[in-house]
C-alpha cells in the first residue's frame, strides 16, 4: 500500500533535521516542525470538507434521480389508467353494424328477441316508436340494421320501410327515440339497350345490369306482352332508368323514365308521367295508359304453356274428353303466383279436383281462378292489388304434375285469356296534355338516339371486321 502523506512529511522533516542539525538550533527546528504539522492539519480539513461536499452532492443527485423516477412511474401509471378508461369509452362509442333481412312469418319483437334483447326492452321500444311508425306493419324481406357497441350495448336499429325511407330507433337510455329519414341516394340517369337472343334476362345481363331492371322493365309491358311466351330471337329493348348510388356503389334502380320493346313487328313504348289522380303511371306516346285492368300473365317469367283453353281436351287422369277452360303453365312447385288485377278474394281453400284454389272477384264482372296450388297466402274477403303474390304453385287436386291452372270468367262465362282484349285504364287528362307532349318529345328523342348510337356501333364493327373477312376468302 502506498505510504500516507503524513508519513512522508515526517520522514522529510527528520531528513531535514539531520541535514540541517549542524547549522540550525533546536528552536528553529521546533518551529519548523510545528509549521509543517499545521499545514498538514489544514490539508486534512480541506480534504474532509471536499469529501463531505462530494458525498452531499452525490446524495442530492441520487435523491433527485430517485424523485424523478418516482414522478415518471406515477405519470406512467396515471397514463395507463387514462388509456384504459379511453379504450372503454372508444369501445362504447365504436359502432358495430349487423345487417339482416326480416325472415318470413316473424314479428319484429321475435326478431329482436333472437338477437338477445330482453322482452321489457322490446316492449318499451315498440311503445316509444308507435307515434312515428307501427312496428306491427314490418314486412318480411325488408332490411334490418342492428348497431351495437363493441361491448355489446344496443345503440340504434334501422328498418327499411321501403326503397326510399328508413326508420331509425335510437337508444336514449331511458327509452327510445324514433324518426323516419330519406335514404341519401345519389341519383343518376342511365340508358341501356340490347338485343334478345335467348331471354330478356340474359340480354339485360349482357349489358352489365342486374335482374331487377329486367323485372321492372317487364312489369311495364306486362299488360300487352307476355315475356313467358312471346319473346323472340332478335327482339330489341331500350330503357332510360334512374340508378341510385349509396357510398359510391349502385344500391338499386329507381324509376324507369322511358322504355321501348320491339318484337316481331310489334312496337311497344312507355313513358313515365302521372295519371289524373296525380300518381306515377306509364303511357304510350298517344296518351293511352299502358296499364290495363289485368296483367297478361299470373306469373312473372319463364312459364311455358303446357295446355291451352279448349272445349274438347283429353284429360290424362279421368281418361276422357272434357272442356279445359283455362291455361296451364308448367312451373315447379313453389313458384310465386300473382293476381292479374285488383279485386277481392271470394274463395281461398280446397275445391275438389282443383285442389287448393283461390278465386278473386274484379271490376266489370270479371273473376279469376288459380288452381292446383301448394300454398295459399290470402284469405276470403281480403282486398288484393294487381301483381300481389297470392299463392305458390303446386300439384294439388287432379294433377299429373306441378303446374298452375289459370282461368278467367266474365259475367259467368269462361273466356280464353290469351285471346281476351283487356280493358285499359284512363288516358292522359286534357289539362295535362301540353306537359305530356313536352315530356314525350324529349323522351322519344332520347330513345331514338339510343337506336342511332347502336346502329353506328354495329356499322363500325362491320367495317372493322371486313378486312379479316376478305382475307379469309
Amino acid at each position: 500500500m502506498a505510504e500516507s502523506k503524513v508519513a512522508k512529511i515526517k520522514r522529510l522533516s527528520l531528513f531535514t533535521f539531520v541535514i540541517d542539525s549542524g547549522s540550525m538550533d533546536w528552536r528553529t527546528l521546533v518551529s519548523k516542525i510545528t509549521s509543517e504539522r499545521l499545514q498538514l492539519t489544514s490539508w486534512r480539513k480541506r480534504l474532509i470538507i471536499i469529501a463531505a461536499a462530494v458525498i452531499t452532492i452525490e446524495s442530492s443527485a441520487l435523491a433527485y434521480v430517485i424523485h424523478r423516477r418516482r414522478l415518471a412511474e406515477n405519470a406512467l401509471a396515471r397514463q395507463e389508467v387514462l388509456a384504459a378508461r379511453d379504450a372503454k369509452v372508444i369501445a362504447a362509442r365504436r359502432e358495430v353494424p349487423l345487417v339482416k333481412k326480416l325472415p318470413p312469418r316473424t314479428t319484429f319483437s321475435d326478431f329482436l328477441s333472437d338477437y338477445g334483447l330482453e322482452a321489457a326492452t322490446i316492449q318499451r321500444m315498440v311503445q316509444d316508436t308507435r307515434p312515428v311508425y307501427n312496428l306491427a306493419k314490418v314486412r318480411a324481406g325488408n332490411q334490418v340494421t342492428l348497431i351495437t357497441s363493441e361491448q355489446g350495448g344496443l345503440k340504434e336499429i334501422g328498418y327499411e320501410i321501403d326503397p326510399e325511407h328508413m326508420l331509425w330507433i335510437r337508444n336514449q337510455s331511458p327509452g327510445f327515440g324514433a324518426s323516419v329519414t330519406a335514404i341519401p341516394y345519389t341519383t343518376k340517369i342511365a340508358t341501356v339497350s340490347g338485343t334478345v337472343h335467348s331471354s330478356l334476362f340474359n340480354a339485360v345481363e349482357d349489358q352489365g345490369e342486374q335482374d331487377q331492371l329486367t323485372l321492372d322493365f317487364a312489369d311495364i309491358f306486362a299488360w300487352d306482352f307476355d315475356f313467358n311466351t312471346d319473346t323472340q330471337n332478335g327482339d330489341q329493348f331500350k330503357v332510360i332508368v334512374q340508378k341510385k348510388y349509396l357510398n359510391g356503389k349502385l344500391a338499386r334502380y329507381g324509376k324507369i323514365l322511358a322504355a321501348e320493346y320491339d318484337s316481331g313487328g310489334q312496337h311497344y313504348q312507355a313513358l313515365l308521367f302521372r295519371n289524373p289522380d296525380g300518381q306515377p303511371a306509364y303511357y304510350a306516346p298517344d296518351g293511352k295508359a299502358v296499364k290495363k285492368a289485368f296483367l297478361r300473365s299470373p306469373l312473372r317469367f319463364a312459364a311455358p304453356i303446357t295446355s291451352r283453353f279448349s272445349y274438347h281436351r283429353y284429360h290424362p287422369i279421368l281418361k276422357r274428353y272434357r272442356p279445359h277452360l283455362g291455361i296451364d303453365f308448367g312451373v315447379p312447385v313453389g313458384t310465386k303466383v300473382q293476381t292479374v288485377g285488383d279485386g277481392t278474394v271470394v274463395f281461398a281453400g280446397w275445391d275438389r279436383g282443383g285442389g287448393r284454389e283461390v278465386k278473386i272477384r274484379h271490376a266489370m264482372g270479371y273473376e279469376t281462378f288459380y288452381l292446383h296450388l301448394s300454398r295459399i297466402l290470402v284469405h276470403g274477403g281480403q282486398r288484393v292489388h294487381q301483381g300481389q303474390t297470392i299463392a305458390l304453385s303446386g300439384r294439388s287436386g287432379l294433377a299429373t304434375g306441378p303446374h298452375l291452372d289459370f282461368r278467367i270468367e266474365q259475367h259467368g262465362k269462361f273466356r280464353n285469356f290469351l285471346a281476351l282484349k283487356l280493358p285499359p285504364a284512363r288516358s292522359v287528362s286534357r289539362k295535362d296534355w301540353p306537359e305530356f307532349e313536352k315530356l314525350r318529345g324529349r323522351m322519344l328523342e332520347e330513345l331514338a338516339s339510343l337506336h342511332a348510337q347502336k346502329h353506328s356501333v354495329e356499322q363500325a364493327s362491320l367495317h372493322q371486321s371486313s378486312p379479316s373477312q376478305k382475307a379469309s376468302r
